[in-house]
């Protein structure tokens, strides 16, 4: 193999696994950053030794074993660097290093399936969860995410930042949580997965319309968590919502890579076998009460991969569908995706006053909201306002009734002496007023 073939290679090796061999690492050794150092010193490696040596026949293997190696030699360099430097009295903190957790612990053989469930720890804002899922999981650049996300490059490398270190100091643990913890992080997950796959089916970077290895990766994933969760109809739904789609890949583009729409696409080219799984897989969600978002569009995209021929789409189911999904997960492309059923079923002008009526509705709904939101702000603000007059009003009386009690008792008392001579009044008083709070002393005689 020369030199172009070799590069070529880790170039494809890169696509493809450099997401899975991150996972490992991340693993191997318990830190987001050391690892992704340690991935970069792999493929460093890789093009010297594979031009050498040719490509190994397990890629993924070698990389994790020389990122691992290269990480565990330089940490032990650091080691002995930080005793030499306690013999000359410098402030150094010691390394340590990290120990391999078993996979035992939570009976999951998979590496990436634990590390979006890290990612999407309770802990973490859902805009970091995505952003760290993007950066691990779909391999994407920091630069790439920022532009999704629409912030600066700088804003974005921060926010990955700042997620890696709160996982690092709080130690969030690297492993698939109990069954009882399960369905708090199903959302959040699911959510990642459906983004994994969403970035192969129509990529956001790259000259290719489709990430094939993001896809089936997402599509993987998809069926560890029904195997994790087997009675679970959104991760069953979410499963068939993929195969579905992925079964129309190979007719999504043109010869030109151009787009083709679903009414033009050549629907003998469409998977059958991944269509009749996800069929399969919807009616069994259904079944067992599936009625969550992605139960819907699994519904709808069966709808769709069930007819033959553009002209056979049933448009008033999937409109009823796209309905029920706008109330359950209200969104911009859902109310577009309903504007286009109603003008399949109604005619274009129907679908318009629908779509600007549905508009009104939630421009409506959202300015209840903020109204709502406004009102119980003031609310409490109104009540905290209310609660610290309370206190000082009462602690003011308090203040009062001692300082009421300590006068009485001075002047009810039989006059003292001083140096052989009735104390005054005017004594009696300013030896009150140095015994009692300054500041209680200048509220009583001003």
């Amino acid at each position: 193999m020369n030199d172009a073939s070799t590069r070529e290679t880790i170039a494809r090796v890169y696509r493809e696994e450099s997401p899975r061999v991150l996972a490992t690492l991340i693993r191997l050794l318990g830190d987001f950053d050391v690892a992704e150092e340690a991935l970069q010193d792999a493929f460093t490696i890789a093009v010297t030794q594979w031009e050498r040596d040719g490509v190994p026949t397990n890629p993924r293997a070698w990389l994790i074993s020389a990122g691992r190696n290269r990480t565990v030699d330089r940490l032990r360099r650091d080691d002995r660097f930080v005793r030499f430097t306690n013999t000359l009295a410098l402030p150094t903190e010691p390394v340590v290093m990290p120990e391999e957790p078993r996979d035992e612990e939570d009976g999951v053989d998979d590496d990436q399936l634990r590390l979006i469930f890290t990612c999407c720890h309770p802990a973490l804002a859902r805009e970091s969860q995505v952003a760290l899922t993007l950066r691990t999981i779909c391999g994407l650049t920091t630069e790439e995410i920022a532009r999704a996300f629409l912030v600066p490059v700088p804003t974005m490398a921060q926010r990955l930042v700042r997620a890696t270190g709160k996982i690092r100091a709080a130690r969030i643990p690297y492993r698939v949580p109990p069954a009882g913890e399960l369905a708090e992080r199903l959302d959040a997950v699911l959510a990642v997965v459906y983004l994994v796959f969403t970035e192969g089916y129509a990529a956001t970077s790259g000259d290719a319309l489709v990430r094939r290895d993001l896809s089936s990766e997402a599509i993987r994933l998809g069926r560890l968590l029904v195997a994790l969760m087997p009675d679970e109809p959104e991760a069953n739904s979410l499963l068939a919502l993929m195969l579905l789609h992925d079964a129309r890949r190979q007719a999504r583009a043109g010869a030109d890579g151009d787009i083709v729409l679903l009414e033009d696409q050549d629907r003998a080219c469409w998977d059958g076998a991944q269509i009749d799984e996800g069929l399969v897989r919807v009616e069994a969600a259904l079944q067992n009460g599936g009625s969550g978002p992605y139960a819907i569009q699994a519904a709808i995209a069966a709808l769709h991969a069930r007819a033959r021929v553009a002209s056979d789409t049933d448009w008033r189911q999937i409109e009823a569908l796209y309905a029920l999904l706008l109330q359950r997960a209200p969104s911009a492309v859902v109310e577009l995706n309903h504007a286009v059923a109603v003008a399949m079923v109604a005619g274009l002008t129907v679908s318009i006053h629908s779509l600007s009526k549905e508009r009104k509705a939630r421009e409506g709904e959202i300015e209840q909201r903020r109204i709502a939101q406004a009102e119980t702000q003031k609310a409490r603000v109104q009540t905290a306002v209310a609660e610290q007059h309370a206190r000082a009003e009462a602690e003011a009386r308090e203040e009062a009734e001692a300082v009421s009690t300590f006068l009485t008792e001075i002047f009810q008392s039989p006059e003292p002496e001083r140096d052989g001579r009735t104390i005054t009044v005017a004594e009696t008083l300013d030896r009150a007023v140095r015994t009692i709070n300054p500041l209680n002393c200048i509220l009583i005689w001003g």
